[in-house]
């Protein structure tokens, strides 16, 4: 959730923060794996080139009926993990990594694109009844959430820990969190993997974790800030940009963990949609429109090659 970046900048006390990710969508899986923003990454809230203009009449041919009528996507996004999606200055207009690749798809794919601001954790059940047509937002395709949506991969990140830079605690991995207060955003990975990691420290008689969950990323980096939680958990790409853009604020701590494919989310009963998405994501590879889009947002270390629908590894 994402993202993270030049979205609307959130008072903490004294300092304004640029808050970032989705959306904490990391898996749980274990893994090394390590997301770096690179240092050139672009702060600002404006789009790359799209690429060659057109549409590509073969992945067109795979969108179903009820969309091709309608002639658009609406794609759900919760606006909160920069650098993938984020709110632009005007407090309204999605922008981010996944909203650029959601309207290369629709153009691959002959559609407008409507990208809307909707908390993480109401995407899928948003999919499932119908009210969105794609869920991007940094989601790590899982196999319990292929139980509700099928998944087209098109990145890979992990999960990384940060603290406030001076008078943090020192974090070597999930069981540094024993006793500790960790801010995350609700219904991400990072939330299963923190409530997981306290059951195994109260089974070895340590101490739980304090799991303190929020609608949105942003509230989660307030939390931090503020002083009210001692570590923060997001996806990598999103953990690198909040550290860049917090003024010295936080730094990251410990190492990766839980490298594992994002997905782009689509109903299951969207008949061939995931197919013409595939298609849409294969094209974008292969033009070089999607480097341009990693690339602007300084993340293309997460790119990948070959696309495929419900790639989850755990």
């Amino acid at each position: 959730m994402p993202s993270v970046l030049p979205r609307p900048l959130v008072a903490a006390g004294a300092l304004a923060l640029t808050i970032g990710v989705a959306a904490g969508c990391s898996s749980s899986s274990s893994g090394g794996g390590t997301q770096t923003i690179s240092p050139g990454a672009s702060t600002a809230a404006s789009s790359p080139a799209t690429g060659p203009a057109g549409s590509d009449p073969a992945a067109v041919a795979l969108v179903p009926a009820s969309i091709k009528s309608k002639g658009s996507l609406t794609v759900a996004a919760d606006a909160s993990y920069a650098p993938n999606e984020f709110l632009a200055s005007n407090g309204t207009t999605v922008v981010g990594m996944d909203a650029d690749l959601a309207k290369a798809i629709g153009k691959k794919l002959g559609l407008s694109v409507n990208v809307k601001n909707i908390t993480f954790d109401s995407i899928i059940p948003g999919l499932v009844d119908g009210r969105f047509d794609l869920g991007m937002s940094s989601f790590t395709d899982t196999k319990a959430r292929q139980k509700q949506v099928n998944f087209v991969t098109y990145f890979s990140a992990g999960t990384s820990f940060y603290t406030k830079a001076t008078g943090g605690p020192t974090i070597t991995g999930l069981s540094s969190l024993c006793g500790l207060s960790v801010a995350v955003e609700s219904g991400t990975t990072q939330e299963a993997d923190d409530k997981a990691q306290s059951t195994k420290c109260t089974n070895a008689g340590k101490k739980a974790v304090n799991v303190l969950s929020f609608s949105t990323q942003s509230a989660a980096n307030v939390a931090l800030n503020a002083g009210r939680a001692q570590v923060g958990m997001a996806d990598s790409p999103v953990a690198a940009y909040q550290v860049k853009t917090s003024n010295g604020a936080f730094k990251l701590a410990g190492t990766p963990y839980g490298t594992a494919p994002y997905g782009i989310a689509i109903p299951k009963a969207a008949g061939t949609m995931d197919q013409a998405v595939l298609a849409a994501v294969k094209d974008l590879i292969s033009d070089g429109t999607y480097n341009t889009i990693m690339t602007h947002w300084g993340i293309q270390a997460g790119e990948i090659t070959n696309p495929v629908i419900n790639g989850a590894i755990s």
